[in-house]
């Protein structure tokens, strides 16, 4: 948080930098508030640039196994740019390093871990386990403290969904 602060705070140093030297070519021309407007807009630049690189920034942090399988986009009344272009809020990630598969009375079932981010300060991310029957594509979350299945939340994938995709059909080594 500090480091984007700092940040912030040159990139309005810049950008008032700038409007002072648009200001002194023009023999002093141009407005006063012309700079104190620069530093602004290079604040309010610098943070908007932040915001929607966030997810970029987080994805590439990710090791190589962990496969985006959704991102959530979002908008907000006080950052109207968002309705033009709605930014990633959250997403939710699958490690194929951590499937484990194994055959039960005939079906091919996969335990899970979905890990879903957040965009907050700080970041919020929350594991939850899942077991995936690859055959019927039925969806079932395990309670977090027993282990077993909720069978009342469970729900059939579609057969495009990026998570069926992912954990089922493993692409093929060349």
């Amino acid at each position: 948080m500090i480091w984007h602060l700092i940040a912030a705070v040159f990139s309005g140093l810049a950008a008032a930098g700038i409007g002072l030297f648009l200001r002194q070519l023009s023999g002093k021309r141009l407005p006063k508030w012309l700079v104190p407007a620069c530093a602004g807009l290079g604040i309010l630049g610098y943070q908007v640039s932040a915001e929607y690189q966030w997810f970029d920034n987080k994805k590439d942090q990710l090791p190589d196994s962990a496969v985006v399988i959704s991102t959530e986009r979002g908008s907000a009344v006080w950052r109207p740019w968002t309705f033009v272009y709605p930014m990633v809020n959250a997403f939710s990630v699958v490690d194929r390093d951590s499937l484990t598969s194994e055959m039960r009375d005939e079906t091919s079932v996969t335990e899970l871990i979905i890990y879903h981010f957040k965009r907050h300060y700080p970041d919020v991310v929350t594991p939850r386990p899942y077991l995936l029957n690859c055959d019927s594509r039925e969806l079932v979350p395990l309670d977090d403290a027993t282990g077993k299945p909720v069978v009342d939340a469970m729900r059939t994938l579609r057969d495009n969904a990026p998570l069926y995709i992912t954990v089922c059909r493993p692409p093929r080594e060349v």
